[in-house]
């Protein structure tokens, strides 16, 4: 019996990714938006970064073992293992904090079962999903915060070329200058895309043993910024203005 069968990754509907930006603009947290925002808009990008990584030293082993992340990042023995001041331990410390779970973001992605398909470019969209929060905790981005997920997703943008990651962090972005007041938050987001131009390809990243190496010697091996005009529009604007589009977020800050 055959399984759902792989969309077309060079159609871009653009109709769904605007519907979908606005529900999710209205509430930050309705994450299903996200990947309905990714599939239709993020093409011929998935592909290339597979490509991409077959062909770097040590991707095509990377690609051959298809470890799937988010179960490795859900096994308590491997998080409990990293060694205080590494990657892995500011990963279990920001999983403690948040209540995120690998297998949480996994199983709202995979709500039309399209995301487990048995593909090469499936498994290397998993990928891309499964390092996210991984993500957060190198870049230092909240994640719980409207502003800081804007920043990630435009240093994405920057890593992997899908357009879908655009649209999120400019409509984050263009919607924040008229809720704000002013750029701050904008100009935060313009720097998470330099950032992420910046830096190296995280994609080609052996993650077991990124996870542990220490987390400030990683940031610097992997020409990780500091996020200097984020942190500014942070204490400028405040928890509120900083999650704007998490409705019980700027209610409990006001």
């Amino acid at each position: 019996m055959s399984g759902p069968a792989l969309p077309d990754l060079y159609t871009r509907d653009y109709r769904t990714a605007f519907s979908a930006l606005r529900r999710l603009l209205s509430d930050g947290e309705d994450t299903t938006q996200v990947f309905r925002i990714m599939r239709a808009l993020n093409g011929s990008s998935t592909p290339k970064g597979y490509d991409k990584l077959v062909k770097r030293p040590g991707g095509g082993r990377i690609a051959y073992a298809r470890v799937e992340l988010a179960e490795r990042f859900s096994d308590p023995a491997l998080v409990a293992s990293f060694a205080p001041d590494s990657v892995g331990a500011a990963y279990r410390a920001w999983l403690e904090r948040t209540g995120y779970s690998a297998q949480g973001l996994a199983e709202i992605s995979n709500l039309d079962k399209v995301a487990l398909v048995q593909h090469p470019y499936a498994w290397f969209g998993r990928r891309t999903r499964d390092v996210h929060d991984v993500w957060h905790v190198l870049t230092g981005y909240r994640a719980d915060e409207t502003m800081g997920e804007a920043c990630l997703v435009a240093f994405s943008y920057a890593q992997t070329g899908g357009l879908g990651w655009a649209w999120i962090a400019a409509g984050a972005a263009l919607k924040s200058i008229r809720v704000t007041g002013n750029r701050l938050f904008a100009r935060a987001v313009w720097e998470g895309y330099r950032h992420g131009k910046a830096a190296a390809w995280l994609l080609g990243e052996e993650y077991e043993t990124l996870l542990h190496e220490p987390l400030d010697a990683a940031r610097a091996r992997l020409g990780i910024r500091e996020p200097v005009a984020y942190k500014h529009a942070q204490a400028v604007l405040g928890e509120a203005m900083a999650s704007y589009a998490t409705q019980r977020k700027v209610a409990a800050a006001a």
